[in-house]
């Protein structure tokens, strides 16, 4: 997708919100076993700083308890590891067009 640009990379939750907070971005890939601060914190705390922020999960965690969890702090995507060399780019998509994506999860969305 020639529109989409990476502004930034982060190696933990922690740094994953400090960085949502001064880069600003439109949406933020994470994953949920992140060190220092797990995803689901992360993206809570992500959530206050810049709650406009689009978040997509991108993990190898597909439990539909992990999944309702992470859509419930307002999560627009959530996409399974495995799935994402076909499913990445649908869901950063349909998520930027205002849209929920849910793929390859134990939850069969």
């Amino acid at each position: 997708m020639p529109d989409l640009q990476v502004i930034g990379e982060v190696s933990d939750g922690l740094e994953a919100v400090q960085k949502s907070a001064e880069l600003q971005p439109d949406l933020v890939l994470l994953d949920i076993g992140l060190p220092s601060l797990n995803g689901i914190e992360a993206a809570r705390q992500i959530r206050k700083l810049v709650p406009e922020l689009k978040i997509i999960f991108l993990t190898q965690e597909s439990s539909a308890d992990v999944v309702q969890e992470a859509l419930s702090l307002g999560a627009r995507g959530y996409v399974v590891k495995g799935m994402a060399a076909s499913k990445l780019l649908t869901a950063v998509e349909a998520v930027l067009q205002g849209k929920t994506f849910v793929s390859g999860t134990d939850g069969n969305r």
